[in-house]
């Protein structure tokens, strides 16, 4: 019975009766987070796993994870093969291989879905501030992605203002219990005692349940009979009812027969879930599991056929406060000697009172393991001790380079910060490189551009010399870097110095030293500058390295190449998904939704949007977040939800030091003001932003038709002079096809000339882009009624109208519904109506695309890192939505 939780219990009922969804058990030691897991647990009706943090295996990657897992390790190969290799690896029961933490963590998902196929699941974890980062991660992970899973997760976390950060998660804050239920809980466990002693106690306690049991374990017979006073408590004192209660727990643990307490120090400082270990550490102490027996009779410890269960974690810690350093040492070196080489090195390193190269050593082997499961948490603090033990000061270097890369790849950036002011200045040329690459993307990243790119070219400057190839990458960053960043005073001179120092080099990558120069002639003012950017002469896709292949394809935009970008961008997007490279994802979505912006795929672009920034946020990545939200303020802003819009774009530019997404969203608001007719609004915004911060943006070439369009409109044609010849430049240059049918239609809006609408109508035949040619198809039908060609515009108008329907450009679809209105023609609903698609999430609307496709739930899942349920799930809201009833029926909606 728990006395005093009723709301807390009535709080647990509802989440295991909604099945799915997540709690956050917080307060202080003792105040009865665990007991109410013990209730969740017995109130479950389905599985149950559980796991503790341990303080001593906080730096072991995925150890709390591989307990909660442990039971069910055999259905990992159920999962897909990637993601059961990713978690196999992790977990240490495969091969080790380089792994991508999104990958562990989705996989992790899965297999907990997986289980809860059959009946419903609920996963109890406590002392969850003491999970290691891995597992951390993939839990909440976890969490944040439950949809219709029949999956319950409560985690317990002490309440010390740090620990366990869960952003955005239901949280149940735990405080003392009140009076009554507190001397009710007492009289239950002690009603011995007089009632003037437990008035004291209850006073002492403050409300906690540990404390309220275990204080009077604490009490002499004298005290116990009533001989009590005042001193004896602290009642209200300095000292913190925990540190009572641990005091207390310390003098039981100093009351056992050495053996035990030697026992119960090998367990606190394991606790690896595996009694062989436990057992050869012990007998390497000369004691046995049978020594253990004094120390469960006094209720500390539970003793069960898979290992030690503490009664509560505050007897772990007082068990080792209890032992002097000599017992921690030898306890350590024991278990040295009996566990897994991962383990041994941090016993090792424990009981180092010095620099010792041997013990640095084996850190760093471990750090090196640890990181190729994906445990970059781990791997940063493995290589940290290394470099405090280091005696050899050019492997200390190497090592606190190490812990710093490692720790800003598992998203640790204040830690990543502190350890490179940590690291000495290197000798070695890769070392300092690998310094200043991190000290650059945490530069960059907390929006500080200019700053970054000077400490890319530092690391270009050092390593040049040694190993030119090595450089290009942080070459080819800093140039993107500074194309990138908004204007500075200093960005012209930063990219020259690039320009400068990119190496010249054979092969594919020789062009990184083109493609520096043109960034710098841009930067100077001229626009031709994109026409020599390399794109056919960069080579194969699959020839080159990722960063590079990402340039060739964004430069498919400057070229405005929309079928070839797309091609390159889906090729990108599926090896990231095929090889689990989720980090890279959110630049290739980014580059995939903008092609598909210029192809007219509107829908899924949005579709491909909202999935790139969920796994943005998931992946702590800052400036793709922010260019994604640029992105999808422009699709808003198309798509006429103008609330949305204006949200999207003040988050975008709330970034000031990156161009791009600010960028995107104020070709949002151009959007925006041409959808609903605010011309003047419209030339305004160029104008401003054409001789303001982002005017060497690729974007703006695609805009000056919406500049000649609304000059036009304004009654100001000679405005849009410039412009138009601006935009035939570029258009004649790229030769695509659309293009020059944008062109042509810019002419027709100049002279009134119907032959240029023809010409351009063809053009757009030979191209596919059906957002520019509905665009077209409504400036020619408006331009056709304007002249009395009524029946001809009618033709015009009504594909306009149904092109914008398709594509949910409801600002334009209105426009030519209203057109075709003026010519006599009243649209039936079937021909106006919303369109089904523009009724489904972004979610639902990836997911109907693939089903669409032919691709099975588990592909799907596969694709959109989701399970197979919640792709059902997914479909299951969306029939409904577009009136069908089976997957069959699909087929007949065209996914644009």
């Amino acid at each position: 019975m728990l006395h005093g939780r009723e709301a807390e219990q009535a709080e647990i009922d509802r989440l295991l009766a909604d099945r799915t969804g997540v709690m956050i058990l917080r307060g202080e030691a003792g105040i009865g987070k665990t007991a109410l897991l013990e209730y969740a647990a017995s109130a479950a009706h389905g599985r149950v796993l559980r796991v503790s943090g341990v303080e001593s295996e906080a730096e072991l990657p995925f150890a709390a994870l591989h307990l909660l897992l442990r039971p069910m390790l055999d259905r990992i190969a159920a999962l897909p093969d990637q993601q059961a290799d990713a978690l196999m690896s992790a977990l240490g029961l495969g091969r080790a291989a380089p792994g991508d933490r999104f990958l562990v963590r989705l996989a992790t998902l899965s297999l907990l879905t997986e289980l809860a196929a059959d009946r419903p699941l609920v996963c109890l974890v406590d002392d969850a501030q003491w999970l290691d980062q891995e597992s951390a991660d993939a839990l909440l992970f976890t969490a944040r992605r439950l949809h219709a899973e029949p999956i319950a997760l409560i985690f317990a976390a002490r309440d010390d203002g740090t620990s366990f950060p869960a952003p955005g998660q239901p949280e149940l804050w735990l405080t003392g219990l009140d009076r009554r239920p507190a001397a009710s809980l007492l009289a239950e466990r002690a009603g011995g005692l007089p009632l003037a002693v437990r008035e004291l106690i209850v006073d002492e306690a403050q409300g906690n349940p540990l404390a309220l049991l275990e204080l009077p374990r604490t009490l002499t017979a004298e005290q116990r009979a009533g001989a009590i006073g005042p001193p004896v408590f602290s009642l209200g004192g300095a000292e913190p009812v925990s540190g009572r209660v641990l005091a207390g727990f310390r003098a039981a643990i100093l009351e056992l027969p050495a053996a035990t307490r030697s026992c119960l120090l090998v367990a606190a400082l394991d606790d690896s879930g595996d009694i062989d270990t436990l057992n050869r550490a012990l007998h390497g102490m000369g004691v046995s599991l049978t020594d253990f027996a004094p120390a469960e009779r006094a209720g500390l410890v539970g003793v069960t056929p898979t290992g030690v269960a503490f009664r509560h974690p505050l007897v772990r810690t007082a068990t080792r406060l209890a032992a002097d350093v000599a017992q921690r040492v030898a306890a350590h070196h024991a278990l040295a000697g009996a566990t897994d080489e991962d383990r041994r090195a941090w016993h090792l390193a424990a009981v180092a009172t010095g620099p010792d190269e041997g013990v640095a050593g084996e850190l760093e082997k471990a750090a090196i393991r640890a990181a190729r499961r994906s445990g970059q948490a781990a791997a940063s603090a493995g290589y940290e001790r290394a470099a405090r033990l280091s005696a050899d000061p050019p492997a200390a270097a190497r090592r606190w380079a190490a812990a710093a890369a490692a720790a800003l790849d598992a998203g640790l950036r204040r830690r990543a910060e502190e350890l490179t002011r940590r690291a000495c200045p290197a000798a070695d040329p890769a070392v300092a490189a690998e310094l200043a690459r991190v000290r650059a993307t945490l530069a960059f990243e907390a929006g500080r551009p200019l700053e970054a790119i000077r400490l890319f070219l530092d690391g270009v400057e050092a390593l040049a010399p040694v190993d030119p190839e090595a450089v290009l990458p942080m070459a080819s960053m800093a140039s993107v870097y500074i194309w990138s960043s908004t204007p500075h005073p200093d960005q012209l001179g930063l990219a020259r110095r690039i320009a400068d120092l990119t190496p010249l080099v054979e092969g594919p990558l020789s062009v990184l030293k083109e493609f520096s120069k043109d960034v710098v002639h841009l930067l100077e003012g001229d626009d031709t500058a994109v026409f020599g950017m390399p794109y056919s002469r960069l080579g194969h896709q699959a020839a080159l390295p990722f960063e590079l292949r990402a340039i060739r394809t964004y430069l498919g935009f400057v070229h405005g190449r929309q079928r070839m970008m797309l091609e390159d961008a889906n090729g990108l997007v599926a090896e990231c998904r095929q090889a689990g490279r989720v980090g890279r994802l959110p630049q290739a979505i980014l580059l995939q939704a903008v092609a598909q912006i210029l192809n007219g795929r509107h829908r899924a672009a949005r579709a491909g949007v909202s999935e790139g920034l969920q796994i943005a946020a998931d992946n702590d990545q800052p400036y793709w977040d922010n260019y994604l939200i640029g992105i999808s303020a422009w699709l808003a802003a198309v798509a006429g939800a103008e609330e949305e819009c204006r949200r999207l774009m003040a988050q975008a530019c709330a970034a000031e030091t990156w161009m791009t997404g600010a960028t995107w969203a104020t070709y949002a608001a151009i959007m925006l003001d041409l959808g609903a007719a605010r011309y003047t609004s419209v030339l305004e915004r160029m104008d401003e932003r054409m001789s303001g911060p982002g005017r060497h943006a690729f974007i703006w070439r695609y805009a000056y038709p919406d500049y000649v369009e609304a000059a036009v409109r304004v009654g100001t044609p000679e405005r849009a002079r410039d412009a138009i010849e601006r935009f035939a430049t570029w258009a004649c240059a790229t030769g695509q096809p659309w293009a020059l049918a944008v062109l042509e239609r810019c002419r027709a809006l100049m002279t009134g000339d119907d032959a240029a609408y023809e010409r351009a109508l063809a053009l757009h035949r030979e191209a596919d882009h059906p957002f520019e040619q509905a665009r077209t198809e409504l400036l020619y039908g408006e331009w056709l009624r304007r002249h009395q060609r009524r029946a001809e515009a009618r033709i015009r108008l009504n594909a306009a109208m149904e092109a914008f329907v398709r594509l949910g450009a409801a600002p334009w679809s209105a426009r030519a519904e209203a057109e075709l209105r003026a010519t006599g023609v009243s649209p039936s609903p079937r021909d106006h109506g919303r369109d089904p698609l523009a009724t489904l999430t972004p979610q639902e609307l990836h997911v109907v695309r693939l089903a669409a496709g032919g691709a099975s739930n588990r592909e799907i899942g596969a694709q959109l890192f989701l399970s197979p349920r919640t792709v059902a799930y997914h479909l299951y809201k969306a029939f409904p939505k577009l009136g069908i009833t089976s997957r069959a029926e699909l087929a007949r909606f065209v996914m644009t």
